[in-house]
């Protein structure tokens, strides 16, 4: 299902489509998604029970993390609006062998179609490549059952986090391709955390994401300064 929202900016909608033929090589334009993605799966598994879970991914690209939810047994729903990344998510599957329901979506059309209708969701890297991310995190809680759990990763707003991810990952390191990131994007915890207030949303962690592109590994915990990964779970309504 095609949408047409005005929570979509089309520059970053073609970004994403460009590289999706290579999303599934581990050393190509995604490979930063490919050295994240067992930090950030270990730290949903940590917090939730996958297995028989039900989950949507948004904004899950060419499949990464919502292949390997599924691996260890979730029942993954993954959508986005970049149609050529689904197009390859979906054929990945036939290597995987794994079963994914991959759909061309917005979050705020998914929430308003199916409210209150999972367990789990994640939104990861996905906030600041859209214009208005309070509009997603909203959307992410409408789509959650009471207690439901939500999990966003994103970049904060500092001279730290354009130092290491633009200056550093775009035109030093040249780990991801120059242009990925906008700086006014950027969001800090505190305003993510307002936004999840609003939603009926309580955060229940914040802690770093640290990424070391050369050794390529990753890990959870500590620092926000510049990556971080936040947890929280919709309230009870009063």
């Amino acid at each position: 299902m095609a949408e047409n929202s005005v929570n979509i900016d089309p520059a970053e909608q073609q970004k994403f489509d460009s590289i999706a033929a290579s999303w599934w090589d581990p050393d190509g334009e995604s490979r930063p998604l490919h050295d994240l993605n067992p930090a950030r799966l270990a730290y949903i598994a940590e917090r939730v029970r996958l297995k028989e879970a039900d989950v949507v991914d948004v904004g899950c690209g060419g499949g990464i993390l919502s292949e390997s939810m599924a691996a260890l047994g979730a029942k993954v729903t993954g959508i986005d609006v970049a149609s050529r990344a689904l197009s390859v998510a979906k054929l990945h599957l036939h290597e995987s062998g794994l079963k994914v329901d991959y759909q061309q979506s917005t979050a705020e059309s998914w929430a308003e179609k199916f409210p209150a209708s999972t367990q789990i969701v994640t939104c990861m890297e996905m906030l600041e490549h859209v214009p208005d991310p309070a509009s997603v995190v909203a959307s992410c809680a409408g789509m959650l059952k009471e207690g439901g759990h939500l999990f966003l990763s994103t970049l904060n707003r500092n001279a730290a986090s354009f130092a290491i991810a633009i200056l550093g990952g775009e035109h030093i390191a040249r780990v991801v391709p120059k242009g990925t990131h906008q700086y006014d994007r950027f969001i800090k915890p505190s305003e993510l955390c307002q936004w999840l207030r609003e939603s009926g949303m309580k955060a229940t962690e914040v802690t770093g994401i640290h990424y070391n592109p050369l050794e390529r590994t990753a890990r959870t915990g500590g620092h926000v300064h510049v990556n971080y990964i936040i947890h929280a779970i919709k309230e009870p309504l009063a």
